[in-house]
């Protein structure tokens, strides 16, 4: 199976947010907890909105979400396998397997996961391309409801394809470069415009993978859980022994005191006599 990806032409997105609501009601969330998350939530990401869109420039858009990493950080971060990569491209979430540990929210280097905090049993939320749309051979949700052709959905290497056939044709319209090319290892959900994108947290053009960032906190884990554990251990020792030590000292008190009376006593007792 090839991989599939969407191309984001920012020249075309007019920020109508018909993609977003479109991704509000496939996944069933409260539009009006959504439309509120919009403005509360840090650049309109949230557990009840997984897709939002940005202002990156004058009369510049672009939709921001879940990027798809070729080498997902959030995946090398999590330690129950709770997050993979499909061979469809798609970065997805099992919430059965997820201990809500967080991790793939710190490793993610375009922060997307988001914790539904306003939840009793809460989950980590992402956007999973709607892969069940893209098994019944259907666009995302997104992509469908898009109707200035700003989203497109198809093969990765199609899409990059045809990326850089606008870019040569474009002349100067375009930048000549394409988010998520490379980036972090390259995304599935890539990006062209006339204007910069570091606002949607992009980097420099770099070839790295993002698991790189992630594989010191996941081999540190262990060490420092029995790191806690052991110096939770130690703390109760000490406080137990000096509760201990406390409860003895106070028994010798007493006891001391009960014999230093004890002869008034024997003497009161003899002088009745």
């Amino acid at each position: 199976m090839k991989a599939a990806g969407i191309l984001v032409d920012v020249t075309r997105c007019v920020g109508c947010e018909k993609c977003v609501a479109a991704c509000v009601k496939k996944n069933g969330f409260d539009p009006r907890k959504a439309d509120a998350d919009r403005y509360s939530a840090r650049e309109g990401l949230s557990g009840n909105r997984l897709l939002t869109i940005l202002k990156v420039a004058d009369r510049r858009y672009a939709r921001k979400g879940c990027m798809h990493c070729n080498d997902p950080s959030c995946v090398a971060a999590c330690l129950v396998g709770a997050l993979t990569r499909t061979e469809s491209g798609a970065v997805v979430y099992d919430a059965g397997k997820c201990i809500g540990c967080r991790y793939c929210m710190l490793a993610c280097p375009f922060h997307v996961p988001r914790y539904e905090w306003d939840k009793t049993l809460p989950y980590v939320r992402k956007c999973d391309m709607c892969l069940d749309r893209a098994g019944a051979g259907e666009k995302p949700a997104c992509v469908e409801a898009c109707d200035k052709n700003a989203l497109v959905f198809g093969p990765r290497d199609e899409l990059l394809r045809m990326a850089h056939e606008k870019i040569n044709a474009g002349g100067a319209t375009y930048i000549d470069r394409v988010w998520g090319e490379s980036e972090f290892g390259g995304t599935s959900v890539m990006y062209i415009s006339d204007v910069d994108l570091s606002a949607l947290g992009w980097p420099a053009p770099a070839t790295a993978s993002a698991p790189e960032l992630a594989l010191p906190i996941v081999q540190a884990t262990p060490f420092v859980g029995g790191g806690v554990a052991l110096g939770l251990i130690g703390l109760n020792w000490v406080i137990r022994r000096r509760m201990k030590l406390a409860e003895a000292k106070t028994a010798k008190t007493a006891s001391t005191a009960e014999t230093v009376s004890s002869p008034d006593a024997a003497s009161d007792e003899k002088g009745e006599r």
